[in-house]
């Protein structure tokens, strides 16, 4: 049994240490993948609160034919996409329209000039991704940027391999145009 699912496995027989260690070890990606799908830090910090609890209350019924990074995955996604049906349009007072919230400085290269360059082009994807539907949104983020396989992916989406990479073709060609027009 891996560290995880002898985490998960004692979690769910009360061991409130186990659980404290899950949350240490998947809360950051939990938070850039909610991060990404709602492009809001403080919804993105309330989905992986919303998420934890849900995966505590669920823990019990896991039967442990996935990962467990894998479950807790869709755990998030689907708290994340939960949180966009509930949403109301609004506008952010915080910042200028237009601006990313995400800290793209670890994904910079050496240099001033390069710094500045590779993260206004990171900012300038991260954004056009947050312009695309949800549901090619979530597949781009998961496969994309989180780096799961085809298979976790669809595992996590429930859909057929097939169908995630229709989805993620989809998703491409629409992040393309999208950052063409900007």
């Amino acid at each position: 049994m891996s560290g995880d699912a002898d985490l998960a496995t004692r979690a769910a027989a009360g061991d409130e240490a186990a659980f404290g260690a899950l949350v240490r070890e998947h809360t950051p990606r939990m938070y850039r993948v909610a991060l990404r799908i709602t492009g809001s830090p403080a919804e993105a910090e309330d989905v992986v609160q919303e998420s934890w609890l849900a995966a505590w209350r669920a823990l019990g019924t896991f039967r442990h034919e996935s990962a467990v990074s894998t479950w807790l995955y869709r755990v998030v996604t689907n708290s994340a996409l939960a949180l966009l049906r509930r949403r109301k349009p609004t506008v952010s007072l915080d910042e200028p329209a237009g601006q990313s919230t995400v800290d793209t400085s670890a994904l910079a290269v050496p240099g001033p000039e390069g710094r500045v360059v590779r993260a206004e082009e990171v900012d300038a994807v991260l954004r056009a991704i947050g312009r695309l539907e949800v549901s090619q949104r979530v597949p781009l983020v998961l496969r994309e940027l989180e780096g799961l396989s085809y298979e976790e992916v669809a595992e996590v989406l429930d859909v057929n391999v097939g169908a995630l990479r229709s989805r993620l073709h989809r998703a491409r060609v629409a992040l393309l145009a999208e950052l063409r027009e900007r």
